[in-house]
């Protein structure tokens, strides 16, 4: 396989190579090739393909070579094993397919505000939009790259958004897509050893930036890292605090505080040094976005502007013939997203760094209305609780009850996190022992009944709850163990209602509670036994499973 300086070299020669072009000059060129309209705001609008308006899990694969095959957690769904001669000849057709396209653009960016741990990136793409983005969203490549523990070697990432594999080339090679009857036509594809990336036929932004993430997220481990898909903020007193949550759990607006600065909405890497930033920008989702609740990203994204200077890219929403958005229509996704510099947001940081958090929330939307609004959990429930990466969501609308549906994700990013779970949490364990770093559960979801029945925890008492786990006025009051949970529930919390915090005090029945919370945790055990059985998972973590003891 062409090793990463001989894939530039075979492009180096093309006629009309656009090497790291100015920010101004990109926009023009998205312009210019319709890649993208211009809305009132300044803001570029573009729509992608029914099959590339999210990510394509089914359709990402690993690279499986002989020095990381026992480092990747081949159980999980989300790491698909790809044959090396097979990735040796999507590379050459993207090679080729790149060779062939009238124009290219080479952006060199890196991933990581810690130079220490910085990864230059350079990403080669025949579209100006996929080049726009990624200097929205990467980091400028730092003065001091030379002190990088990944040294000065960059990985390369091919981005061929529009261009389609050829099916009958790949049968049996690639998966059958059921939808189209015959073997896919996209690949999204990552080689760590090698430091070569390739999305191949997926015009969903967030494929570059996942594809990245995922990357760092199996490097770094090694270097004594811990990669994490959550929002980061400071306090005043400097103080951090790390927020990890599945969509739909409340993280962007909890961590978007306009009392504390923000230094990422998403990627994250805790190192001995603090808390580091991977991005440069925000990929955020624009459903039914509220100016009054989240009036820092709708600026972000709505401000008025030179188009020239503007950049935000605005994908998948619709967009009216007078330059204006609406944020509610869901017809063609639910997954309308807006990409942005971090700058943009009035409140944030973009140098990207912070000490060690003070205090980490994990979020859970919990529509079974079972979870205590905020629980204290020791190290070892910590590293279960991050295992599992808990949250639910509604099965559909029939006319009727709606049932939630239990939904697990390991380390609140399951489809990133490619390394054997170990890795993680054995990271987890030492930097909350190290740092005496405090850990909260806090459900975002129902309270007083399950979906249908309880409503939503008020979003101004969890916002509360989060300021006295900050404060440390939760460290003042007495706990109590949760029956089911095993969690530490506070039995106070100032300007919070005290039978909030004891949630069978807030259902009808008390019976009807214990009843459903048993039943969330029968989920939680058949949940662990089916991902975890047999990985030598600690048995101090594994006895945290919810459940009668």
């Amino acid at each position: 396989m062409p090793n990463r300086v001989s894939i530039l070299d075979r492009l180096e020669n093309h006629s009309d190579l656009w090497v790291n072009p100015a920010r101004r000059d990109v926009i023009a060129e998205v312009i210019r090739g319709k890649e993208a309209l211009v809305s009132r705001s300044g803001a570029l609008a573009t729509w992608t393909p029914p099959e590339s308006t999210g990510r394509r899990p089914q359709d990402t694969y690993v690279v499986d070579r002989p020095e990381i095959h026992d480092k990747i957690d081949w159980r999980s769904p989300y790491s698909l094993p790809m044959a090396p001669d097979t990735f040796a000849m999507i590379l050459e057709d993207a090679l080729a397919a790149l060779a062939k396209k009238p124009r290219l653009y080479l952006v060199e960016r890196a991933l990581g505000a810690n130079s220490r741990y910085a990864l230059k990136v350079q990403i080669v793409t025949d579209r100006a939009l996929t080049a726009l983005f990624a200097d929205n969203m990467f980091r400028p490549v730092p003065p001091d790259l030379h002190r990088s523990a990944f040294g000065e070697k960059p990985f390369v990432l091919l981005a061929l958004p529009y261009h389609k594999l050829d099916p009958k080339k790949y049968e049996g090679r690639l998966r059958v897509d059921p939808e189209k009857g015959r073997t896919s036509d996209i690949a999204v594809v990552m080689d760590f050893v090698n430091r070569v990336g390739i999305v191949y036929g997926s015009a969903y932004l967030g494929s570059v930036k996942k594809l990245m993430f995922t990357v760092m997220n199996f490097l770094l481990p090694e270097l004594g890292v811990l990669p994490i898909h959550g929002a980061a903020n400071v306090g005043p007193e400097g103080d951090c605090a790390l927020f990890l949550g599945l969509s739909g759990t409340g993280k962007t607006s909890l961590s978007t505080d306009p009392k504390r600065t923000l230094i990422g909405d998403d990627e994250h890497g805790w190192c001995e040094e603090g808390i580091f930033n991977f991005e440069w920008g925000c990929y955020a989702k624009m459903i039914d976005i509220d100016p009054q609740k989240e009036p820092d990203i709708y600026w972000a994204v709505m401000h008025e502007a030179d188009p020239f200077e503007h950049g935000a890219i605005v994908e998948n929403a619709m967009i009216y013939p007078d330059g204006t958005f609406d944020f509610h229509d869901r017809r063609l996704t639910e997954n309308s997203r807006a990409s942005y510099p971090l700058a943009f947001l009035r409140n944030a940081d973009p140098r990207g760094l912070a000490g060690h958090p003070r205090v980490i929330f994990f979020l859970a939307a919990d529509a079974h209305g079972v979870l205590p609004p905020i629980a204290r959990l020791e190290p070892e429930q910590a590293m279960f609780w991050f295992l599992m990466g808990y949250t639910s969501r509604l099965a559909g609308t029939e006319i009727g009850v709606v049932e939630p549906r239990s939904t697990f994700s390991r380390f609140f990013g399951a489809p990133f996190m490619p390394r054997l779970p170990q890795d993680y949490i054995g990271l987890l364990e030492a930097y909350l022992r190290r740092y005496e770093t405090r850990v909260y559960l806090v459900n975002t979801g129902w309270t007083g009944g399950p979906y249908g029945v309880g409503k939503r925890i008020d979003i101004r008492l969890t916002r509360r709850m989060v300021h006295a786990a900050l404060s440390g006025e939760l460290e003042q009051v007495k706990f109590r163990q949760h029956e089911v949970f095993h969690v530490g529930v506070p039995e106070e919390c100032p300007d919070v209602p005290a039978e909030l915090l004891r949630p069978e005090k807030t259902w009808p029945s008390a019976q009807d509670y214990w009843a459903r919370a048993e039943k969330l945790a029968q989920d939680f055990q058949r949940e662990f036994e089916r991902a975890f059985s047999g990985m030598g998972i600690p048995a101090e973590v594994a006895g945290q499973c919810p459940g009668a003891k």
